[in-house]
């Protein structure tokens, strides 16, 4: 039962999702791992992505799955940094996560990839790997009504999410 105490905190860390590679680092078995999920502690979400059956969900639990799915280079790109930070009334119908790697493994349809560029700027909000939330504004123009970013810009900034040349410069390019 230690192990599977282990695997809780990390799963509790990580929004109920705990990847394989992360169970092997504190020496958990794929045994293990297939064990709980047959006993009903873990469900398998993908490959070598498990969550925590008893776990309370939150709004974030979607952002940090899809990028557990598509791997470890994988952050979250666009209008699903705007979504996870209710900015510029967006909701997606799939969460995009940008990748450096190409995917051979399925995902689910509610997780779209795309091609990281190679100069992203990535950051950690609340634990999930992101696009800055200033460049996801910028790489939203053309798919988002500006009004509608430009209200995210203000409320980014508002909440400390961008800086104030940042907001500048963002306010410049959409007006």
């Amino acid at each position: 039962m230690k192990h599977f105490d282990e695997i809780f905190e990390l799963a509790a860390d990580g929004y109920g999702i705990v990847t394989a590679a992360q169970a092997r680092e504190i020496g958990v078995t794929t045994g293990e791992l297939s064990r709980w999920c047959a006993t009903g502690k873990l469900m398998r979400r993908g490959h070598g992505v498990y969550k925590l059956t008893q776990w309370v969900p939150t709004p974030r639990d979607v952002f940090a799955e899809a990028v557990a799915l598509v791997g470890d280079e994988g952050f979250l790109w666009g209008e699903s940094v705007l979504s996870m930070h209710a900015l510029a009334l967006v909701d997606p119908r799939a969460v995009t996560v940008a990748t450096p790697k190409r995917i051979r493994r399925k995902l689910p349809a509610w997780v779209k990839t795309v091609p990281a560029p190679e100069n992203a700027k990535t950051t950690f909000y609340e634990g999930i790997p992101s696009q800055c939330v200033a460049d996801a504004i910028e790489a939203c123009k053309g798919s988002v009504m500006t009004e509608r970013l430009i209200e995210a810009t203000e409320h980014a900034q508002a909440e400390g999410l961008i800086t104030s040349n940042e907001h500048e410069r963002l306010m410049k390019e959409l007006s």
